[in-house]
């Protein structure tokens, strides 16, 4: 198998200083940790979440990595890149029956050279029970499971890495939350004086904290580092968007020349904007934005 050094990850990610007048007056200073820029088909927290999964891949000799996802799932996408650069053999089971033609993410994924199945939405919501994965292990033989959005033990090491890139001093970060990995792993890099914002992207995301707090037991056997949720800035859902939000990504775009990926990125900054116009933190904080990655598909 072709190492996976030879993807050439830009680590570590740049980290650019964000200028805007809705946060002038505020005396908050906001850092923006550009890890979409890590690598143009594995970016952010996906290329972390993975490093190490591939690794102990690699370590007990697999040569598949299967994973879950929905139809427009970045994870799915990544995974078929990690596959592709890594020399892996990549499954992916995807929620709900197919359709063709395939959508843009599902194309990538193939063009990638990953192999995709399909689960009713039944049976997709025991994709972690003993029958499906047995079945699954029948029909495709062993491989190394990556769980849905890549967050377990693992993938918390890779996000844990983070916080040593960053040399300025800082008293907050920002990440959107899906599953919960990228800030399990964030939080206990930290030190016990800063503090993880976390926005679920995910309507009624208050749930996520035990999933939080699980995935740090996993890997630390306690929960770690100082965090909390704000859940409010859902804009409906997950992979759902309001006229506000659609707002919001324009004007930053036309501000900052940076077009927010709306499932996640655009989320976490409206919140951070938010919270910060309405006097959440003092005077003399350093925010650390972090940008994970994007939801545009890869031009091949």
């Amino acid at each position: 198998m072709r190492e996976l050094q030879s993807v050439d990850p830009r680590l570590p990610s740049p980290v650019a200083e964000l200028h805007d007048d809705r946060l002038a007056g505020s005396g908050v200073r906001v850092l923006l940790k550009r890890d979409d820029l890590i690598h143009p088909e594995i970016p952010g927290n996906k290329w972390r979440k993975l490093k190490y999964n591939v690794a102990s891949a690699r370590e007990r000799g697999l040569d598949t990595l299967l994973t879950f996802g929905g139809a427009y799932s970045n994870h799915i996408r990544a995974t078929a890149a990690v596959g592709h650069y890594g020399g892996f053999r990549t499954i992916g089971v995807i929620r709900g029956e197919e359709h063709l033609p395939l959508n843009p993410s599902l194309a990538y994924a193939t063009a990638r050279g990953m192999r995709l199945t399909y689960l009713d939405r039944t049976t997709y919501r025991a994709k972690t029970s003993d029958a499906v994965i047995s079945g699954l292990r029948r029909e495709f033989g062993e491989f190394h499971l990556l769980p849905e959005g890549g967050s377990n033990s693992a993938a918390v090491l890779g996000c844990a890495e983070l916080p040593a890139e960053l040399t300025e001093p800082f008293d907050v970060l920002f990440c959107a939350v899906g599953t919960g990995g990228t800030l399990a792993g964030v939080a206990a890099g930290l030190t016990v004086h800063q503090l993880v914002v976390g926005v679920p992207v995910l309507k009624g995301g208050g749930f996520l904290e035990g999933e939080i707090v699980e995935l740090q037991q996993a890997t630390y056997n306690s929960r770690v580092g100082t965090w909390r949720l704000e859940c409010d800035y859902h804009f409906g859902g997950y992979a759902k968007r309001t006229p506000e939000l659609e707002a919001f990504i324009e004007d930053f775009d036309a501000r900052h020349g940076m077009l927010l990926d709306w499932v996640y990125e655009a989320k976490m900054m409206y919140a951070l904007v938010d919270q910060v116009s309405r006097g959440a933190f003092a005077s003399g904080t350093t925010i650390i934005a972090l940008i994970s990655g994007s939801g545009d598909v890869p031009e091949l």
